[in-house]
C-alpha cells in the first residue's frame, strides 16, 4: 500500500522505521516542529531526519488543517495514513481521505487511557498491564475500531521508563500486523466498549506536585512514574523544593498528620501519608533518595538529619 505517515518523537520514529522496513511504500511524512515542552523533549528521535535519510518528502505542521497540506495529501494518493503520537486533532477530510482510512497507533490498551501520557497515568493508577493499540481513526479521540492490540505486564518495581522501553518495542509488530489485516481486505474490526473509556490530559508541573493526603502506595507509584528522564515528583521542605527520586512503602504503619517527617525505616525516612493517617492504619512513604533545590542528590537519611517538621505541597 501507499502510506502517508503522521507522527512525532520516538513513537513516530519507530512507526516510520517499521513502515520503511515493510513491503509498503512510504510516500510522505507529516511531523511536528521541535518543541521545548518538558515531556516532548524526552524520547525525541526525529521523524523528519529519518524520513529525509530515506528520501521521503516531509511536511512540518503543528496542525493538519491548511489547504497546502490537503492538496499535497491528495497528490500523494495514499491507500492509508498511519499515525502515531500526532499531538493535534486530525480533521475528517484528512483521516477519511485514503482508500482505507487512517490507522492510529496509541500506547495504551484502549478504550482505557485515551489521550496523553497513558503509560505514566496507568502506572500511577496501579494498572497490572499496559500496551499498544492500532485502531481505525474516527471523529472521536482514540475511539475507532481496534485492529490489533498487544499487552505487557507491569511489574512491582517498574518505572515509566521501563514501560516505555517495553511498549515502544511493540510498535513495529502492532503496526505491521494491522496493515497486513487491512491490506487483506479485512474491515470487521473490534468495536471499543465506550463504557470503559477514559481520557487523560497532558502532564504538567502541577501533576508531579506531591499531595501527602494520597495513600503511600499511590505516592510510591507516582515516584516511579516520574523517574528519569521524566521530571521528578516534588514536595517542599522548610519552604524549599525537594525532589523525591526514590521511595518505597514503609513496612510499619504510622499515624498522625500527612506530610510529617517521622521515622527512619526501610533504608529511608518515613513520611506520614493518607487523608485518614490519623487512624494509624496507614503505611507511610519511606523516601530513600532526594534532590535538593540546588541540584544536589543524596540519600534521604543524609538529607533529613533529624526527625520532625513537615513536607508540604506548597512553599
Amino acid at each position: 500500500m501507499r502510506v502517508v505517515m503522521f507522527g512525532y518523537q520516538t513513537w513516530g520514529h519507530r512507526t516510520l522505521q517499521a513502515l520503511l522496513d515493510s513491503e509498503h511504500d512510504v510516500v510522505m511524512v507529516v511531523t511536528h516542529p521541535k518543541s521545548e515542552h518538558a515531556y516532548e523533549k524526552i524520547w525525541s528521535d526525529s521523524v523528519a531526519d529519518l524520513a529525509e535519510e530515506h528520501g521521503v518528502p516531509v511536511l512540518i505542521r503543528n496542525r493538519p488543517d491548511d489547504e497546502e497540506l490537503f492538496m499535497r495529501l491528495k497528490e500523494a494518493d495514499p491507500d492509508i495514513i498511519v499515525a502515531n503520537n500526532w499531538r493535534t486533532w486530525i480533521p475528517p477530510r484528512i483521516f477519511g481521505l485514503p482508500r482505507h482510512g487512517t490507522l492510529n497507533v496509541h500506547d495504551s490498551l484502549l478504550p482505557k487511557y485515551a489521550g496523553f501520557s497513558p503509560l505514566i497515568w496507568a502506572l500511577i493508577n496501579g494498572e497490572s498491564e499496559v500496551g499498544v493499540t492500532a485502531h481505525m481513526m474516527d471523529d472521536e479521540l482514540d475511539a475507532g475500531d481496534i485492529v490489533v492490540q498487544h499487552a505487557v505486564p507491569v511489574g512491582p518495581t517498574d518505572t515509566a521508563t521501563d514501560l516505555f522501553h517495553r511498549t515502544v518495542d511493540l510498535i513495529a509488530p502492532v503496526t505491521t500486523e494491522a496493515l497486513a489485516l487491512i491490506a487483506s481486505g479485512r474491515t470487521d474490526f473490534t468495536k471499543q466498549d465506550r463504557s470503559q473509556a477514559s481520557f487523560f490530559h497532558k502532564r504538567s508541573a502541577e501533576d508531579i506536585r506531591i499531595d501527602w493526603n494520597w495513600p503511600a502506595e499511590d505516592l510510591e507509584r507516582l515516584v516511579r512514574a516520574q523517574s528519569a528522564p521524566y521530571p521528578s515528583a516534588f514536595t517542599f521542605h522548610k519552604g524549599k523544593r525537594l525532589e523525591i527520586l526514590a521511595a518505597v512503602v514503609s513496612e510499619g504503619r504510622y499515624g498522625g498528620t500527612p506530610g510529617r517527617v517521622f521515622y527512619r525505616e526501610s533504608g529511608g525516612v518515613v513520611i506520614v501519608a493518607g487523608a485518614d493517617a490519623r487512624t494509624g492504619r496507614n503505611h507511610g512513604l519511606a523516601i530513600t533518595r532526594v534532590r535538593t533545590e540546588d541540584g544536589d542528590e543524596m540519600a534521604a537519611t543524609d538529607y533529613f538529619t533529624s526527625m520532625g517538621g513537615y513536607l508540604t505541597s506548597r512553599p
